[in-house]
């Protein structure tokens, strides 16, 4: 079956994340990454959004997972996003979400994790 893919590039939000004692106080910036390879189960019609997969909702899980609640590694975080879309968006193929912090060291633009997953 034909695929096509969305992604998103650099959802900047704030989130509850991290170990360290200043983390577990504030929030901190995230930047999030995401490509969703989606099965074509119909020819699209420009006029009918029921034709495709609106991206607004896959980008509404992402936002609300990684808001909902404080977690404390990233490693969890993108389990849990990819969890959520596999459960909520069954036409979705490939997953691919790397979730980065950019003011966790002062000598780096950002790091984070990045996971894969395929069903």
């Amino acid at each position: 079956m034909p695929t096509r893919r969305i992604f998103f590039s650099q959802i900047s939000l704030d989130a509850r994340i991290g170990i360290l004692e200043h983390e577990l106080r504030a929030t901190q910036p995230l930047h999030i990454d995401a490509e969703f390879d989606v099965d074509v189960g119909q020819k699209v019609q420009d006029q009918n959004i029921h034709t495709v997969l609106d991206y607004r909702l896959l980008r509404h899980a992402i936002v609300d997972e990684c808001t909902r609640a404080h977690v404390n590694l990233l490693e969890t975080l993108s389990e849990r996003v990819v969890d959520r879309i596999f459960n909520e968006f069954h036409e979705v193929r490939f997953a691919k979400i790397r979730i980065s912090k950019p003011l966790a060291f002062s000598d780096c633009a950002a790091v984070g994790i990045e996971l894969q997953r395929s069903r």
